[in-house]
């Protein structure tokens, strides 16, 4: 029995399936309450309000991500399984799909066309990575430090905003070597035009340049973004010190932006390598294969030999390389550290 402050006895309560133990106390104190080990373990236990609601919300919640789990099956890890299936296969769409093994990586290994747009498209990435991030990183910077314009940000923006088809149409109209308007300001300046997609040394720097003009403002913003959580209170000591805008950003701004930068590295990378539609639209891969890229040389053998198998088998091997090169790059960059930190 407890005394209350009101002088009325109060007989604490138990639940019902709890073992309580009183411990003697000095005459006139409070006995003290001391719950046994299977009163703990019961009440741990037990469920409590928001595991009981979690529980009664869980078939909605299956309900909600039901469509998102059935496209994913349905256009993603479905699509995925099977072409690996047909890698294994010798599958020209009209017969059914014959077993060969380890033929077709076989034949990949020995393929010149396939190492030769492998190349092409090492190249194309290289210049899309280095040209393509340098881009942003000074476009992002220009924004963070010297303009604050919403308008201007929106302009930049707008290249990413625009299909890559429609994009590579306007860069084809606009490098023509007839009627392109580079092509004739380049003419009145130098006294002759440049076969930009007509030309096997011009015609990969030509796509790299359309690639890098599309995604520069998506990944300047991304940068910026990431300039915005640097304090300025850094840069205020930089200037104390005595550094130059220059090494201020080669020393501070650069450090502190590596793992925002090892992100734009790797979304550049999977971009560049899955570079498709811009060479589909102003060279389809010529001229004599200067732009055969090899996501190019896939839809060759796929949908104008109808060698679905050996294209299967690439797209594989692309898949793999991507993988390689993105963990690659996470482990050397160190991306998940930050010396902000």
């Amino acid at each position: 029995m407890v005394v209350t402050s009101q002088g009325e006895p109060k007989t604490p309560t138990t639940p019902p399936s709890a073992a309580v133990t009183t411990t003697a106390t000095a005459p006139g104190s409070t006995p003290r309450v001391r719950t046994t080990r299977s009163t703990r373990r019961a009440s741990r236990h037990a469920p409590t309000r928001s595991a009981a609601a979690r529980r009664r919300d869980l078939p909605v919640a299956l309900l909600l991500i039901l469509p998102s789990v059935v496209g994913f099956a349905v256009f993603y890890a479905y699509p995925t399984l099977r072409g690996i299936y047909l890698s294994f296969t010798d599958f020209h769409v009209l017969t059914p799909p014959n077993w060969v093994g380890l033929a077709n990586f076989h034949e990949m290994f020995g393929d010149d066309v396939f190492w030769h747009s492998l190349l092409v498209t090492v190249y194309f990435v290289i210049l899309a990575v280095v040209f393509g991030t340098l881009a942003s990183l000074v476009t992002a910077v220009v924004l963070h430090r010297v303009t604050k314009s919403s308008a201007l940000r929106g302009v930049i923006l707008l290249p990413f905003l625009i299909s890559n088809v429609i994009a590579a149409l306007v860069w084809q109209w606009m490098l023509d070597p007839s009627l392109g308007v580079v092509s004739l300001v380049l003419q009145h300046l130098t006294g002759h035009s440049i076969l930009f997609f007509g030309s096997s040394g011009w015609a990969i720097p030509s796509l790299a340049a359309i690639s890098i003009w599309k995604w520069m403002g998506y990944y300047s913003l991304l940068i910026f973004a990431g300039l915005q959580t640097i304090p300025a209170t850094i840069y205020e000591a930089g200037r104390v010190d005595g550094a130059s805008e220059v090494q201020m950003f080669r020393r501070l701004t650069v450090p502190l932006l590596r793992p925002i930068l090892v992100m734009v590295v790797v979304l550049t990378v999977i971009n560049s390598f899955q570079v498709f539609d811009i060479v589909q639209v102003t060279t389809q891969g010529g001229p004599a294969n200067a732009s055969n890229v090899l996501q190019m040389y896939i839809y060759s053998k796929a949908f104008r030999q109808f060698d679905f198998g050996y294209a299967a088998t690439l797209s594989l091997a692309l898949f793999a390389l991507l993988i390689t090169v993105t963990f690659t790059q996470l482990r050397l960059a160190r991306a998940g550290e930050s010396d902000l930190s």
